[in-house]
């Protein structure tokens, strides 16, 4: 399971690792918290606009073998590691049972400012306390279970995306699988576009990533901390 702040988030941090998984038989879904509505020209309908997102995320999620997106309806670029925050992706925790959680990390990558929004990293810390304690806590939100029928579940491992570089610990292949990952980035026209050298620009630091683990020349990496939660 891969909980995000934004549609197209997973695509550009995550999703060739993503195809790697979903092409070896294991079944992923995707969480975005917000609809991706505070983005585009000033004055744009924003209702209009995280209709056009939501549908491009659905879009890039088949690119990559990814049936399944849940949108939580958080207000974008308002998003806070709030309780109800935590309540509502130990709901999905608990749905979909999970052996894997992928989300963003909480801390700042000083490294690549860009990346470092505060909604990902809101989404990351509330990503965690669903993980530990609340998904697996039977008196965490005692209504999951009493009005739900949602029983406790406890994720294994956590995968931590554009933290610190110095915390991130496992690197992924995905050389066979950057064109999916590129098929999915084009599916959210209203943010690329026909942007000139993103594929460039994403091969190469792809490439970078893989030389750091000593990958061979041409090999392509994402590179996540992975987290045993216990």
């Amino acid at each position: 399971m891969v909980v995000t702040a934004h549609p197209d988030d997973v695509d550009f941090g995550a999703a060739g690792t993503v195809a790697t998984w979903t092409a070896a038989g294991i079944e992923v879904s995707y969480c975005v918290c917000t609809s991706g509505e505070a983005s585009g020209e000033a004055g744009r309908d924003a209702a209009e606009m995280a209709r056009v997102r939501e549908a491009e995320q659905r879009a890039a999620a088949e690119q990559v073998g990814v049936r399944e997106v849940t949108f939580l309806g958080y207000a974008d670029g308002a998003v806070e590691p709030s309780l109800a925050l935590r309540r509502d992706i130990a709901r999905v925790i608990r749905r979909v049972r999970p052996d894997r959680v992928l989300t963003w990390s909480p801390e700042i990558n000083w490294s690549f400012i860009p990346t470092t929004h505060p909604d990902h990293r809101a989404v990351g810390a509330a990503t965690f306390a669903a993980v530990y304690p609340d998904a697996r806590n039977p008196h965490a939100f005692p209504e999951l279970l009493a009005d739900e029928g949602l029983e406790p579940w406890s994720v294994p491992e956590l995968w931590l995306a554009d933290g610190p570089v110095t915390l991130r610990n496992h690197a992924v292949d995905v050389t066979a699988y950057a064109d999916k990952k590129l098929a999915a980035l084009r599916s959210h026209v209203s943010q690329v576009g026909a942007a000139e050298g993103l594929e460039e620009n994403i091969r190469a630091y792809l490439a970078g990533t893989a030389s750091r683990y000593g990958m061979a020349d041409g090999r392509l990496a994402e590179d996540f901390q992975v987290v045993d939660t216990g």
